[in-house]
């Protein structure tokens, strides 16, 4: 373990919306500087969440057709999914310990 995954309009559905567990998804472009700085986190996230939740990437310059579904309008916007379902959003860098108390609170 300890890889991010990266999901595309095509795989969305099955690696998010059927995924067994909750899966946090990162939309995010590689121009963009607050996604740059918060990738690093959710690798980390991927060690320290391993088994608990699955950290997933869909690069909005890519998959427009998905960013658009969700509403995705700044990056980078993190979405929690439980059971196929979005249950929270963040929007913008946050740093660590913060992504960490609303993932907490949100897990359990």
């Amino acid at each position: 373990m300890g890889n991010t995954v990266a999901v595309t309009d095509s795989t969305f559905d099955e690696v998010v919306l059927k995924a067994p567990g909750p899966i946090l998804v990162d939309f995010w472009a590689t121009w963009c500087r607050p996604c740059q700085m918060v990738a690093p986190i959710l690798e980390q996230f991927t060690q320290e969440y391993s088994g608990k939740l699955t950290i997933a990437k869909l690069d909005v310059d890519q998959n427009q057709q998905t960013a658009q579904k969700y509403r995705v309008m700044s990056i980078p916007m993190m979405i929690l999914f439980k059971q196929g379902k979005p249950v929270t959003t963040i929007i913008g860098f946050k740093p660590k310990d913060q992504l960490k108390k609303q993932l907490d609170a949100e897990l359990g």
